[in-house]
């Protein structure tokens, strides 16, 4: 299963997994890794901070959505011990899929035909919160898609098997109440092999662990046309 694989089966030019109304020309690209002084100048510990930071992000880019993140290095992830280690090469700041940065409430969007594989509430501080998981079958391959920090409400009247059409709306963005304790966003990744999980799957590694996840992700940005 490769990337080409994917974006050949798709069944559209554009695919979006948040509200499609919203134009790829509205979205803008954001870095939240350690190189960025601007992380500095504000509280990384607290949920309404980072939602102040990037509403103003948004607001000077006049743009409505920010992403990005897939393989990148961060620090916010210290404010939690669900992440944090003794050892700096366990430490787990390296970023697995890709956030877009939106308000609590967006629809959030299916990229591709599937099945519900499973759901959960992740209710680790800084965790995903509401999270489903979709399978996807390319002739004899398969492959995942998670979508983390929706609201309460996108898991409550779903099923496993349900069936799942590219571009239905499957849940909205939940707040810093329920998804985690951060700024509402999508975490959306695309996982080649859940190693038997249901309803999660690691969304930042450690640097030790980073070759394999690697391998076992997908940058989601040439399949949402953000490169």
């Amino acid at each position: 299963m490769d990337l080409n694989k994917i974006l050949d089966a798709s069944n559209q030019e554009e695919i979006f997994v948040v509200d499609y109304s919203i134009s790829i020309d509205d979205y803008v690209a954001i870095d939240l890794s350690k190189q960025n002084e601007d992380l500095k100048l504000f509280d990384v510990s607290s949920s309404k901070a980072w939602e102040i930071y990037i509403n103003n992000y948004l607001k000077k880019a006049n743009k409505k959505v920010a992403y990005g993140g897939y393989l990148e290095h961060r620090n916010l992830y210290e404010r939690s011990a669900y992440f944090s280690s003794q050892t700096e090469e366990a430490q787990r700041n390296i970023h697995l899929g890709l956030d877009l940065w939106c308000p609590a409430g967006t629809d959030i969007l299916a990229a591709f035909n599937g099945v519900i594989h499973s759901f959960n509430d992740n209710t680790n501080f800084g965790d995903y919160g509401p999270t489903i998981i979709l399978e996807h079958s390319l002739g004899n391959d398969k492959f995942y898609t998670l979508y983390g920090h929706l609201s309460r409400a996108s898991i409550k009247n779903i099923k496993v098997g349900q069936s799942i059409k590219q571009g239905d709306v499957i849940a909205q963005l939940g707040d810093a109440k329920v998804n985690g304790d951060y700024a509402p966003h999508l975490h959306f990744q695309i996982i080649k092999d859940l190693q038997g999980k249901v309803g999660d799957y690691p969304g930042v590694c450690s640097a030790k662990e980073l070759e394999f996840y690697k391998q076992n992700t997908i940058d989601p940005k040439p399949i949402l046309g953000l490169v």
